[in-house]
C-alpha cells in the first residue's frame, strides 16, 4: 500500500469518526449546543479541554518554533502552560459558580451593562477570529502535504469537516468529538517521539533522551547540536536570550491570553458543579503535560536530525568539522523526505554558488561571513518552513509508513480540535449575547439555534479566508490572539471575580484601553496596514517602542486595562449592592458543589 493511501486511511477513518460521533451527540437545544447539556464528567471534560487548547499552535508550531530558536523560544511552553494554571486556579471554578453559557453572559450580568456584553463580544470575536486563523493554517499545511492537495484546498476541506462536525453537533458534539481527537493527536505526537528519541540517544523516554548521550558522536545530544549550530555561524541552541524584558513579556502575554482565552473557558461550564470544573482543570492540566514535557526533545532532535542531514558527515564523531561542512549534501542526492516536502512548496532550495550542493548556514551572521566566503558559499540556499518540522520528523527519521499516517491524522486532529471550540465560541457570543439577549429577547430556541449554526457558518466562512492569507506562522498568529484576549478579556474576567468596587464604566473603560492599544501597536508595528506610497514602521526590533515586541505587547495591553479600569472605577460610583453580593456569593466556597442555573 502506498504511502498516500495509508494517510488517506488514517485521515478518513479519523473524519469518518469525528462527524459519527457529532451525528451521534448532535444538540438537540440549546443547552447541549452551548454548553453540552452541563452534564460532562470531569475526566471526559479534561480530555477535551486539553484537546480544545492544544491547538495546531502546540502540535505543530511550537516545537517547530522551539527547533529554530531554541531557548529563546521557550516562552511559549512557559507561557502557554503557567497561564493554564491561572485558568484553572483563579478564573475556571468561580465562573462555573456564576452559572453562565458565555464570557460575555458573564461580563454583562456581572457589570449590568449590555455595553460592557457587547465590548465583551467584541473583544472576544476580535480574539478567537485571530485564532482560528492559526489553526486552518496548521490544517492547510498538514492536508497540503499528506493528501497531496495544495495548501488552499487543504485549507477548505478542514473548513468542510469543522463545518459538518461543529454546526450540527454544537458543545455537545464538539466535546465528545474532542475526546476521540486528543486520544489521535496525543498518540501521532509521542510514538514518533520515542522512535526518534531511541535512534539519537538510545533513551526511549523523549524527554530524558533530550539529556542523553548523542549515539553517533559519544557527545550529549544538545552539546552535540549545540556544535553543529556553531560551525554553521547559528547561536547556541540553549544561549540566553539578549533582551530579557521582551522575554518576560512575552510570556506574560501568553499567560494571561491563556487565562483570558473564551473557548477554553466555556468548556468549564459543560460540568454538573463547581468541584468539578475544579477536577476538569487538573485532568487537563495532567493530559496537556503528556505534549508538552515532549515537544522540547521533539524540538531538538528535529533540528539535530535536519542539520545532519544537510551536512551527514557531522552526525558522527567528527575531528574537523570545517571538512564535514564543505560536504554538503549534494542536492540531486537529496532524501525523499525534502523531495516529497518541496512539493508542497514548504523546503525550497536555490543553488546560490551553482555547486550542486545544499548550503544551510546563518547568512545573517556578519562575523560569520568570512567563513562562508572562505568555502565558497554566497548565501543560505534551504528554506524550511518552521510549521512543517513535526509532521516531517517520522519522515526524516525513516520510520514505519503507519507512523506517518498517524502522525498525519494527529496533526489535522489538533487544529480540527482547536477551530471547533473558537468557532463554538464566536456562534455563542453572536447568538446568545448579541442576538437572544440584546437585539431580541423574544426569539424562540428554535430560531435561536437557527441563528448559531447560521453564526458559526458564517465564522467558518470568515476564518477560511484569512487561513489563505495568514499574517505568519501558525504560532505566532496564535501569539497575537494570546495577546488580544490578555489584554481585554482577562483584566475583566479577574476583576469581575475579585473586586467588588469595578463598575461597569470600569469594566468597559479597560476593556476598550486595552483592546485598543494593543490592535494599535500591533498594526503599527507589523505593518498590516501598509498603504501604498507611504512609509510604515517596519518590523525590527530597532522600531519597537523599548523593544516590545508586538506578540508581546498583550502583557502591557493588560496592565494598561487593568490601569484604566481602576482609575474610572474609583472615580465613579460603586456598583449597586446586590451586585456586590453576588461578586461576594461567587467568591465564597459556601455551597460551592452547587451551580446555579442559568
Amino acid at each position: 500500500m502506498s504511502q498516500f493511501a495509508i494517510n488517506l486511511l488514517f485521515v478518513g477513518a479519523s473524519f469518518a469518526l469525528y462527524i459519527g460521533i457529532a451525528v451521534w451527540a448532535r444538540a438537540g437545544s440549546t443547552k447541549d449546543f452551548y454548553v453540552a447539556g452541563g452534564g460532562v464528567h470531569p475526566i471526559t471534560n479534561g480530555m477535551a479541554t486539553a484537546a480544545d487548547w492544544m491547538s495546531a499552535a502546540s502540535f505543530i508550531s511550537m516545537a517547530g518554533l522551539l527547533a529554530s530558536g531554541g531557548y529563546a523560544n521557550s516562552s511559549f511552553l512557559m507561557g502557554w502552560t503557567g497561564g493554564y494554571v491561572i485558568l484553572a486556579m483563579l478564573l475556571a471554578p468561580y465562573l462555573r459558580k456564576f452559572g453562565k453559557f458565555t464570557v460575555p453572559d458573564f461580563i454583562g450580568d456581572r457589570f449590568y451593562s449590555n455595553t460592557a456584553r457587547l465590548v465583551a463580544v467584541i473583544c472576544l470575536v476580535v480574539a478567537s477570529v485571530t485564532y482560528v486563523i492559526g489553526q486552518m493554517t496548521g490544517a492547510g499545511v498538514a492536508f497540503s502535504r499528506f493528501l497531496e492537495v495544495s495548501n488552499t484546498w487543504g485549507i477548505w476541506i478542514a473548513a468542510f469537516i469543522v463545518f459538518l462536525y461543529a454546526v450540527f453537533g454544537g458543545m455537545k458534539g464538539i466535546t465528545y468529538t474532542q475526546v476521540a481527537q486528543y486520544v489521535v493527536l496525543i498518540i501521532a505526537y509521542t510514538i514518533p517521539a520515542v522512535f526518534i528519541a531511541m535512534q539519537l540517544t538510545g533513551n526511549p523516554i523523549p524527554m530524558f533522551g533530550m539529556f542523553s548521550t548523542h549515539t553517533e558522536s559519544g557527545l550529549p545530544l544538545l552539546t552535540k547540536l549545540n556544535t553543529v549550530l556553531n560551525e554553521l555561524g547559528f547561536r547556541d541552541y540553549t544561549a540566553d536570550v539578549d533582551n530579557k524584558l521582551n522575554m518576560v513579556l512575552f510570556t506574560l502575554s501568553l499567560m494571561v491570553g491563556t487565562a483570558g482565552l473564551p473557548h477554553v473557558i466555556i468548556r468549564f461550564f459543560t460540568v454538573p458543579k463547581v468541584a468539578d470544573a475544579r477536577w476538569s482543570a487538573g485532568w487537563a492540566l495532567v493530559f496537556i503535560a503528556l505534549l508538552y514535557l515532549t515537544a522540547p526533545a521533539v524540538a531538538s532532535m528535529a533540528r539535530l536530525n535536519l542539520m545532519t542531514t544537510v551536512y551527514p558527515q557531522a552526525a558522527g564523531q567528527v575531528e574537523n568539522y570545517e571538512e564535514a561542512m564543505d560536504n554538503a549534501l549534494v542536492y540531486e542526492e537529496r532524501p525523499e523526505w525534502i523531495r516529497t516536502w518541496e512539493e508542497t512548496g514548504l523546503i525550497t532550495f536555490t543553488d546560490l554558488n551553482n555547486d550542486g550542493r545544499v548550503q544551510l548556514y546563518n547568512d545573517g551572521n556578519e562575523d560569520f561571513a568570512d567563513t562562508a566566503e572562505a568555502r565558497g558559499w554566497e548565501g543560505s540556499e534551504l528554506n524550511v518552513n518552521n510549521d512543517i518540522l513535526v509532521l516531517a520528523n517520522p519522515e526524516i527519521a525513516n520510520l514505519p509508513p503507519w507512523v506517518i499516517g498517524l502522525i498525519a491524522a494527529g496533526g489535522i486532529a489538533a487544529a480540527l480540535s482547536t477551530a471547533a471550540g473558537l468557532l463554538l465560541a464566536i456562534s455563542s457570543a453572536i447568538s446568545h449575547d448579541l442576538i437572544k439577549t440584546m437585539i431580541n429577547p423574544k426569539i424562540s430556541e428554535k430560531g435561536e439555534m437557527l441563528a448559531a449554526r447560521i453564526s458559526m457558518g458564517g465564522a467558518i466562512l470568515l476564518a477560511t479566508y484569512l487561513g489563505l492569507n495568514p499574517p505568519g506562522f501558525a504560532a505566532q498568529t496564535v501569539a497575537l490572539a494570546f495577546g488580544i484576549a490578555g489584554a481585554s478579556l482577562f483584566p475583566a474576567l479577574m476583576m469581575g471575580i475579585f473586586s467588588k468596587r469595578m463598575n461597569s464604566k470600569g469594566a468597559i473603560a479597560g476593556m476598550l484601553a486595552g483592546l485598543l492599544c494593543t490592535l494599535l501597536y500591533i498594526f503599527t508595528y507589523l505593518g498590516w496596514l501598509f498603504i501604498p506610497g507611504t512609509n510604515m514602521l517596519a518590523n525590527t526590533a530597532e522600531n519597537w517602542v523599548l523593544g516590545v515586541s508586538p506578540l508581546s505587547f498583550g502583557a502591557v495591553g493588560a496592565m494598561i486595562n487593568f490601569a484604566v479600569a481602576f482609575a474610572v472605577s474609583s472615580a465613579t460610583e460603586e456598583p449597586p449592592q446586590a451586585i456586590q453580593d453576588l461578586v461576594e456569593s461567587v467568591r465564597s466556597p459556601k455551597g460551592a458543589g452547587m451551580a446555579v442555573d442559568h
